[in-house]
């Protein structure tokens, strides 16, 4: 049995397109282990058909954990048999590129989910930004066999280094039976309409703080923050400070089921990242494709790739701006139009049929074992 070895930076928990690429690997008969880091507060991952295995590192952030996590990387690989290695964004690809170049017969494939020199964190930093560059410039012009997650950012990489690359979108995969839950398990009101905005990136620019303000002028519905991210104290400050707390409800981080049976309660969700970079610019988020695959309706933002998913399955409305008035005003039309609001649900569970992670492993299947 042939042995991948995948690398990726975060903690492993909440990574679902890692998850499913695990996954298909096994379907196709490798023995298959999966690399992250340990944070102290790492929830213990659920048994999978594949190892994991997550390193404790002694920085958090910054140039010394990203040192400290591909070394960590490369002397683990050292000594081991390794047939393939699977290195998830520019964070991974160093040591993924050491480690496949001194082994025999050690093939690497590069798995991009973003542009990632382009995103905000590097862009406001531009010293930093020139270092990612040199790295992706080195290794970039190397490489045989190179995916990421839309055509948009394909385009991208491809006028920049001549390369063509793979597409595979991180689309849900079909879901032949949801978890139970109702609002009542969450402490969510029943007898009001559900908002939902999810995701393990929510973060600055990407319309949360917009949507958690518009609930001061919504009265007949509760909004749900389902995951985590950098903005998360600020809007829970927010709210504290506004007495909103019987109209916005933070779960936290959820497992990939459980998360999607809580979307599935939800009348309409949202997607609302702004083009302040050209990483978001060409985003496609993971949460389109879960709301599509649990029949939420959606609101989203004027991404190009977002708006070609919404407009041409009719599944939402796509709104020119994030502002707060403008959620306001759609929020309000669409929860006071449920015969469109219906037509979109319905128009979600036809798109299933289409957009679904079973097709997307077709295209991995070109990558890892026909081309």
């Amino acid at each position: 049995m042939k042995k991948a070895y995948v690398l990726v930076s975060n903690d492993l928990y909440t990574d679902q397109r890692v998850h499913k690429v695990c996954e298909f690997l096994c379907e196709n008969g490798m023995d298959v282990t999966l690399l992250g880091r340990k944070l102290s507060n790492s929830t213990e991952l659920e048994r999978r058909n594949y190892t994991t295995k997550r390193f404790g590192l002694w920085f958090k952030k910054g140039p010394f954990f990203y040192a400290n996590l591909n070394l960590k990387f490369y002397t683990f690989l050292f000594f081991k048999k390794c047939d393939l290695i699977v290195a998830n964004d520019l964070d991974t690809l160093m040591a993924g590129h050491l480690s496949a170049k001194r082994k025999q017969n050690c093939e690497l494939v590069y798995d991009s989910h973003e542009f990632y020199t382009g995103v905000p964190e590097l862009v406001n930093r531009p010293s930093v930004q020139r270092i990612w560059e040199r790295i992706e410039g080195w290794i970039f012009p190397k490489l045989n066999k190179i995916y990421t997650v839309n055509q948009s950012i394909a385009d991208i990489y491809e006028k920049k280094y001549g390369k063509k690359l793979f597409v595979v979108r991180n689309v849900s995969p079909r879901i032949k039976d949801l978890e139970s839950v109702s609002k009542e398990t969450y402490q969510i009101p029943s007898d009001k309409k559900m908002l939902i905005l999810q995701g393990a990136g929510i973060n600055v620019d990407r319309g949360a703080e917009e949507l958690v303000e518009a609930m001061m002028e919504i009265d007949d519905a509760v909004l749900v923050i389902l995951g985590d991210g950098d903005v998360v104290p600020q809007l829970k400050a927010f709210v504290k400070k506004n007495e909103l707390e019987e109209k916005v409800f933070f779960l936290g981080k959820k497992p990939y089921r459980e998360m999607l049976a809580i979307s599935a309660l939800a009348d309409i969700g949202f997607s609302l990242d702004k083009s302040t970079n050209i990483n978001y610019e060409n985003s496609l988020p993971n949460k389109i494709f879960d709301y599509i695959q649990v029949g939420t309706p959606i609101i989203a933002s004027n991404i190009k790739e977002v708006k070609n998913v919404v407009e041409t399955h009719e599944i939402g409305l796509i709104i020119e701006e994030v502002s707060t008035s403008i959620l306001i005003e759609n929020i309000k039309k669409l929860l006071e139009n449920e015969e469109k609001r219906l037509y979109f649900v319905e128009n979600c569970k036809k798109t299933t049929q289409t957009l679904n992670w079973e097709n997307e492993k077709i295209v991995l299947k070109k990558i890892y074992f026909e081309s």
